[in-house]
Order: structure tokens, then C-alpha cells, then sequence
């Protein structure tokens, strides 16, 4: 196995399943979230970023309510992750705290990913959050989801925020020790697979099987989730939640599990997820400075903008214009048309002042702009 894969990863993505997190339904595990919180502090001494994604707020929300079984309408499932979800936060953060660090609560719905806006509002606090040293702890939100909306497990958020923050790696935690070849539980020859490329079709073959009565997924949609990582440079590694000490063991290079390899170097991968997905709303027409700015990979800052073409709203896509009338970028902006008016040809330190707020340093960040 390549394990320096991990060893070298500096963000990760840990994703918990409902079952380890609430002991197969019976309850909150205390002493498996205390055991997370104390991995993931000595990651962090390490000089590690981790975000946890965590499910159990409606198992967690089943138990407290005394019913028998995970309910299957949306309703009811929104209730009982309205009661589990404050269940939830408070073990993260009384294990975390046992550890000096602080945990924050995020809750996510897939149009917060798929709207620009949202995407840049959910990215900007997320690196925030881990500039201050605070363990975000991700979860979907069951209590507004409905069918158009929602994840459908916990495994695709997980892909989804390692693209978010552009995580080096994903660990995906469960009830069975990795990928298998076959079910292991049905076939007594099935052997676990411990190292292939995410994406491989041959894959989503050998997963089959639904998740258990506790949770939604099952291995099929981590080998999705994995390659939805891989699309964003992220490696996967899937192993069994009830090894010692698996989080520190993985993000060590200790072959554990199954590790999926993204052959997709993260910052290409970044640039063509927002190639992809770009339709230009306006325009910025470009001073030579900030022209040789971007073109040295620095990031474009109001003073280099000498005017703004078009409406749009923060998030928006846009195109950066040279002098010449040539574009020579395109990115996403942190803030909207008007105020980026507002802010043209002004030094950073002028944007407070002239908004009352300010959102970024930048107009378009680096990681958010691609060059023409």
C-alpha cells in the first residue's frame, strides 16, 4: 500500500457512520466519540487540519424518543433529528474540550454546495474555522431536507466538503474492515481489496449490499463517495471504525482498511471543477499590475480593478479583462457587483470603510480563479 499518500496529508476529512456513532443504534457511544476527539487532537499537534462529518443525529433523535426503529417518513425523520442533533453537538464538544480545542456546528443541505453564493459563504467560514485551531463538526440537515435536496448519506458529504476545503484525504470510518471483493458476510472467500484506483468500474461491482438498519448507506456509496474525492485530488481510505486508534494509524501510512488513490493532482483538479462550472455574470476590467498579479498566481485585489461590467451577486462568475480588451482569468467573486464598484482601485485596507464590512482581502481569491 502507498502509504505516504496519507502521511503527507495535511487536510482531512473524517466521516463517521451512524452505527459507530450511536453503538448500532443503541445510544450515543460516548467513549468512541471521546476516542475520536483524542485522535484527531494529536493530528493536530502534527500540524493536521480535520474536519469530522458526522452522522447520528437521527438514530441519536430515535433513541431519546424511545421509538423502536429508524422512522421512514421525512417528517418524522426531520423530528428526530431536531431532537438528536443538540444530543450530538454537545458530546463533540464536552470530548473536544477534554483536549483544549473548540468544536463548531455546520450543517449542510446539497443546494449550500450547489449555489456559488452558499458554496463561497460555507467554504470561507470552514477555512476559517480551521485557521482558528476549531474542529468543524458536518452534518447533513435533516431537519429541512427533503428528497430534491438531500445527500442520501453521509459518505457523498463527506466527498463533497474534501472538495469544499480541498482536503488531501478522506477517511471514511465504518462497521467493516475496508472493501472486499465480495460481501464478506455471504462469501467466506471474499477478500479485502487494500489498495486500487478510486473510479475503477470494477468497484462498484463488488460493493452491492444496502447499509444496516442504523444508517443509509452502505460500501457502494463509499466507492461513490471516493470517487467524488478523487475528482478533487483527495485519496480514500475506508476502514473499520473499531480498529485502535484507526484515524491516527491512517493519517500515519499504516495500511489499514482500503485506500482508494485519486490519480488527479488536487489543484488541477480545482481548476477544472470551476472550469466546469463557470458561466460568466459580468466582467473586470484589469490594470497591467493586477494583470501580471494573476499571471504570477497571486490572487486579484480591488486596487488592480479599474471598473466593473455587468450585475451579479457574490459567488457570481466572472471575467478578468486586460487593458488590451483580452481575458486573461476567470474566477468566482467574493463580493457582489455593487460593491465591487464600491471597492475598485482601492488598497484592501480601504474595503471595511467603504462597505462597513468586509468578506475577503480579495476580490477573487487565487484558489477560486482559473487563467484563460
Amino acid at each position: 500500500m502507498s502509504t505516504t499518500r496519507l502521511i503527507t496529508a495535511k487536510r482531512l476529512v473524517v466521516k463517521v457512520g451512524s452505527a459507530l456513532v450511536t453503538n448500532s443504534g443503541h445510544g450515543l457511544d460516548l467513549k468512541a466519540i471521546s476516542d475520536w476527539a483524542r485522535q484527531i487532537a494529536l493530528l493536530r499537534t502534527q500540524g493536521k487540519a480535520v474536519v469530522m462529518v458526522s452522522s447520528g443525529a437521527v438514530a441519536c433523535g430515535v433513541q431519546r424518543l424511545g421509538w423502536g426503529r429508524r422512522p421512514k417518513t421525512v417528517h418524522e425523520k426531520q423530528a428526530a433529528a431536531a431532537v438528536g442533533q443538540a444530543g450530538l453537538v454537545e458530546a463533540y464538544e464536552a470530548a473536544f474540550s477534554r483536549h483544549g480545542l473548540h468544536t463548531a456546528q455546520i450543517l449542510l443541505t446539497h443546494d449550500d454546495l450547489a449555489d456559488r453564493k452558499r458554496y463561497l459563504n460555507a467554504r470561507s467560514t470552514l477555512t476559517t474555522l480551521l485557521a482558528l485551531g476549531v474542529v468543524p463538526i458536518i452534518n447533513e440537515n435533516d431537519t429541512v431536507i427533503t428528497d430534491e435536496i438531500k445527500f442520501g448519506d453521509n459518505d457523498t458529504l463527506g466527498a463533497l466538503v474534501a472538495n469544499l476545503i480541498e482536503a488531501d484525504a478522506l477517511i471514511i470510518l465504518t462497521d467493516q474492515k475496508g472493501l472486499y471483493t465480495a460481501d464478506p458476510r455471504k462469501d467466506a472467500n471474499a477478500t479485502l481489496i487494500q489498495e486500487a484506483l478510486a473510479g475503477d468500474p470494477a468497484l462498484e461491482a463488488m460493493a452491492g449490499g444496502a447499509g444496516s438498519h442504523v444508517g443509509t448507506g452502505g460500501m457502494i456509496t463509499k466507492i461513490i463517495a471516493a470517487k467524488r474525492a478523487a475528482k478533487s485530488g483527495a485519496h480514500t481510505a475506508i476502514a473499520s471504525g473499531h480498529e485502535i486508534d484507526p484515524i491516527i494509524r491512517l493519517a500515519n501510512g499504516e495500511p489499514l482498511g482500503t485506500l482508494l488513490i485519486s490519480q488527479t493532482p488536487a489543484l488541477a483538479a480545482r481548476k477544472q471543477w470551476l472550469a466546469d462550472h463557470l458561466q460568466l455574470a459580468g466582467r473586470l476590467l484589469l490594470d497591467d499590475g493586477a494583470v501580471n498579479a494573476l499571471k504570477s498566481g497571486k490572487s486579484l485585489l480591488p486596487v488592480g480593478v479599474l471598473a466593473v461590467e455587468g450585475e451579479f451577486e457574490r459567488g457570481a462568475a466572472i471575467a478578468c479583462i486586460s487593458p488590451a480588451g483580452q481575458e486573461i482569468a476567470r474566477g468566482l467573486s467574493n463580493y457582489g457587483s455593487s460593491e465591487a464598484r464600491r471597492i475598485a482601485r482601492q488598497p484592501t485596507s480601504e474595503i471595511e470603510r467603504r462597505l462597513g464590512y468586509i468578506d475577503e482581502p480579495e476580490l477573487i481569491h487565487r484558489d477560486n480563479l482559473i487563467i484563460s
